[in-house]
């Protein structure tokens, strides 16, 4: 290249900084501009970031206005913001890298396409995990037909206790608790493996058992969403997903992650117990073929790759963003694939409200 890709971040609160660290690493990239709307945040951003000379904004209007020619930018704002600041930056003419989950409802996610469509610009949504190799080694197993046709699909994991603070239980901020914060991971790798069926219906509950006890968490009084989730989910080609995922529970896990096939079936444990462990948000636990030989059932343990060699996820996320910039290719992650992930968010909470099952209708972009 004869020049670097000029990158601002919109948002520069804790997710923002391992974006900033990743982009310091890949020498085709310059971070110069970042924004937030709290005064003097973006600028305190890039001195604790050692980075004196990126300029700090406060807010993204005066980022554009100083920095119109931005290649791409990251952002890390709250989620109720993601659709509006995806937009616009958009409409600026710059690539997108737009931190999880996409939005808080799928009209927003729709707004965002139309607008992706229009402006031909990248658009791409960070979810780590497809960068760890033993995630794709579960979507090469299935899509190589080793299981015949997948049927029946059970997410599983979920914290025993993991309920974060600040903007994240804040309803009109986060929009979604736990089904956006992690579930969101928990879908991805259950629809990235079979292929991103499309979602018909939904029939789910969500709780708020823990959140709002203060024997249980110390916001109680200000705690406004979800910290429980379960979902019946139809999707196209006769697949039943079992979904579920906690922040807080008396549990160590709901189960681990299987896809049932008509040949085999694939069991995959979650990656880390404990008190704050049970998000698929990066590697992925014990991966385990369960088929028939010579008639007889048997298991058959899958060898795990060693990802620690080479960059972490986060930074693999990022540097495939930039590599489509610099290249002129596709998003690394499709909002087409991504609009359906979204419609199932949108169904929970419509289904929970209502205390029926409810239908996902997508609108053709």
């Amino acid at each position: 290249m004869s020049k670097k890709l000029k990158i601002g971040i919109i948002g520069t609160g804790g997710i923002a900084g391992a974006h900033l660290n990743s982009y310091k690493n890949i020498a085709e990239v310059e971070v110069v501009a970042g924004c937030d709307i709290v005064p003097g945040k973006a600028k305190a951003f890039f001195e604790r970031g050692d980075m004196p000379n990126a300029k700090g904004f406060d807010s993204k209007e005066e980022m554009a206005k100083a920095f119109p020619d931005l290649d791409g930018v990251s952002i890390c704002t709250y989620n109720s913001t993601h659709s509006e600041c995806a937009i616009f930056a958009m409409e600026q003419g710059w690539h997108v890298l737009l931190e999880k989950p996409m939005s808080v409802n799928l009209q927003q996610t729709i707004d965002m396409l139309k607008v992706e469509k229009k402006t031909k610009r990248i658009l791409t949504v960070g979810f780590q995990p497809r960068y760890d190799s033993n995630s794709r080694k579960i979507k090469e197993i299935i899509s190589s037909g080793a299981l015949g046709k997948v049927y029946y699909v059970q997410t599983g994991g979920g914290r025993r206790r993991g309920i974060p603070g600040g903007t994240f239980i804040n309803k009109e901020k986060a929009g979604v608790g736990c089904l956006a914060d992690i579930g969101c991971y928990a879908l991805d790798l259950a629809l990235n493996s079979i292929g991103y069926p499309k979602p018909l219906t939904v029939s789910a509950v969500a709780y708020d058992h823990f959140g709002k006890n203060p024997k249980y968490f110390h916001d109680a009084a200000n705690f406004q969403v979800d910290d429980f989730s379960a979902a019946f989910i139809r999707l196209e080609g006769g697949i039943t997903l079992d979904f579920r995922m906690s922040w807080a529970m008396h549990m160590d896990t709901t189960g681990d992650f299987i896809f049932l096939g008509t040949d085999a079936g694939l069991k995959v444990k979650q990656p880390h117990y404990g008190t704050w462990g049970g998000a698929w948000d990066g590697p992925v636990g014990e991966i385990k073929l369960m088929h028939d030989v010579g008639g007889a059932p048997t298991e058959t343990i899958v060898p795990l790759d060693d990802n620690s060699r080479g960059p972490n996820l986060f930074e693999r996320k990022v540097r495939a963003f930039t590599n489509a910039v610099i290249n002129g290719g596709t998003a690394p992650i499709p909002t087409s694939e991504i609009v359906y992930n979204q419609a199932i968010i949108d169904g929970i909470q419509r289904s929970n409200t209502s205390g029926k099952e409810v239908d996902i209708i997508i609108e053709d972009i």
